[in-house]
């Protein structure tokens, strides 16, 4: 699981399809045409083309109610080498990836290019596809993550949580059960039978990854070349998905604190890591019981804030600049030596994204619940909230015991069905890429993935931070994925990329 910048500002049977590559329609032939409109600002390659899918709502009810999937669509570079379609998903839960191929594409070579015809989608209830609201009074992601107060109590995050799981009932509805991982793979076979297609190689980064193992379970037999980036442990599935956070913080951080280290004659925020985690660690203390009005703004700066802006800026190695850039404006904010500089950093970092027509305000964040909540059952024990929110705060000061503490899961209705069951049974078919120090998506977990999917998968470890692996300056990453992708050709066992220059 991740988070942007952006986001900054009874149990069912399973569905008779479930287990077959049959769909219980035949697919409507496709009709390519003009993709939806942007938000204000945003760009897209202007040789995407889009056309919608239609799905069921429920699948154990193929004949009833049916939703819209949003699809597109970027050609391969030579049709006579084209071997088939690479779905794409960037993640999220619940990113739209609508124009995922066009910011793909950039990153691949021609032998990849020649392959494949890239195909991204807005996942059900995201984006184009069907949206999905609660009507939230915070449209952003960062709410729902939460830390909590001061003095450590959860009691604020308990009264959130039930708040937010009350409004999806009242506003979104019954239906929203229905939008759940499980689900959304069976829709990305019924849009692998409109595409004309037998099977479908994909790519899956962070959430993504859970997304493919789930097909790959279900659909075993049409999943062709698999690559999962950033991964997430299926047997975590999700109320386990953050054990790790705390400890992945803490290594990832270092990094991050080296940066703003070998700054310290401009920047004053220490001379050593330790020095400047210790100073950052003081002030999201200060901030939570005094949040800062930041200038030019609406908003306070929080200790919250503070986290999850600190959160976001990891996940890629060339914001690390950046990130120190914005401890040093936060430390003058609340210590009133506040800079113009400093200023326009905290501006750029909440400025708000610009709003995507058609698509409601707190569509991701509806469907991050959706999802996280949907997939699978969590415990309702306030008092064990409590107690592990405790421990982990005072294990990992760096995340405060956020990753034990309540969601709106522990008020959400019970799943449609149970998770799925991802095993080693299957093709050897899938590459892993993790890097070492992923505050996302942990080392640990990319390790409890290909412990799952046994001989069906490669490894490949990046001695790297943050939560992307190819295309960040390792040649062993990306000849290795490319070779894959290109002949079909796997690791024989484990390798370990050392290469990483910085960009």
């Amino acid at each position: 699981m991740s988070l942007t910048i952006a986001a900054v500002a009874a149990c069912g049977a399973a569905p008779e399809d479930a287990k077959s590559p049959v769909t219980a329609e035949a697919a409507t032939p496709i009709t390519w045409g003009t993709c939806p409109v942007l938000a204000e600002g945003v760009s897209r390659d202007p040789r995407l083309t889009c056309t919608t899918v239609k799905v069921p709502l429920d699948y154990r009810n193929p004949g009833g109610e049916k939703i819209e999937v949003a699809v597109s669509k970027l050609p391969a570079a030579k049709s006579s080498d084209r071997r088939g379609v690479l779905m794409l998903n960037p993640g999220g839960p619940a990113l739209p990836g609508l124009d995922t191929p066009g910011v793909v594409a950039p990153t691949l070579p021609p032998p990849v290019l020649a392959a494949y015809d890239l195909i991204g989608f807005d996942p059900r209830g995201v984006g184009h596809s069907t949206p999905q609201s609660c009507g939230l009074d915070d449209p952003s992601l960062a709410g729902l993550f939460p830390y909590p107060a001061a003095d450590g109590s959860i009691a604020a995050n308990v009264e959130r949580a039930r708040a937010d799981a009350g409004r999806c009932a009242k506003n979104a509805g019954e239906k929203l059960r229905y939008f759940t991982t499980a689900n959304t793979a069976r829709d990305m076979d019924r849009i692998r039978t409109a595409l004309g297609e037998e099977k479908i190689s994909y790519w899956g980064q962070s959430y993504g990854t859970y997304l493919g193992t789930v097909y790959g379970s279900l659909f075993p037999e049409r999943a062709d070349r698999v690559v999962l980036e950033g991964n997430v442990d299926p047997t975590k599935v999700w109320a386990h998905a953050k054990d790790n956070w705390g400890k992945a913080m803490s290594e990832r951080f270092s990094d991050a604190a080296g940066v703003a280290a070998a700054q310290h004659a401009t920047l004053g925020l220490g001379g050593t890591v330790g020095e400047v985690t210790r100073k950052y660690i003081a002030l999201a203390d200060r901030l939570d019981r005094t949040p800062a009005p930041v200038p030019g703004t609406p908003q306070s700066l929080t200790g919250s804030m503070l986290r999850t802006v600190t959160y976001s800026l990891l996940l890629h190695n060339d914001t690390l600049p950046m990130l120190a850039q914005f401890w040093k404006a936060a430390a003058g904010l609340t210590g009133g030596t506040l800079t113009e500089a400093d200023g326009q950093v905290l501006q750029q970092v909440f400025a708000a994204p610009p709003p995507t027509p058609g698509v409601p305000a707190d569509n991701q964040a509806t469907m991050f619940l959706a999802l996280t909540c949907g997939d699978a059952s969590w415990s309702g024990d306030v008092d064990e909230y409590a107690r592990r929110t405790a421990a982990d705060r005072a294990t990992w000061p760096l995340t405060a015991g956020m990753p034990a503490n309540i969601w709106a899961c522990a008020f959400w209705p019970k799943p449609i069905e149970e998770p799925v069951r991802v095993t080693d049974e299957g093709p050897r078919n899938t590459l892993i890429l993790q890097n070492r120090r992923d505050n996302a998506t942990p080392w640990e977990d990319g390790l409890g993935l290909y412990e799952v999917l046994g001989e069906r998968a490669a490894f490949v470890g990046a001695d790297n931070g943050g939560h992307y692996v190819f295309d960040q300056g390792s040649t062993c990453v990306d000849e290795t994925t490319v070779t894959f992708l290109a002949t079909g050709r796997l690791p024989d066992k484990k390798i370990d990329c050392t290469d990483f220059a910085p960009r």
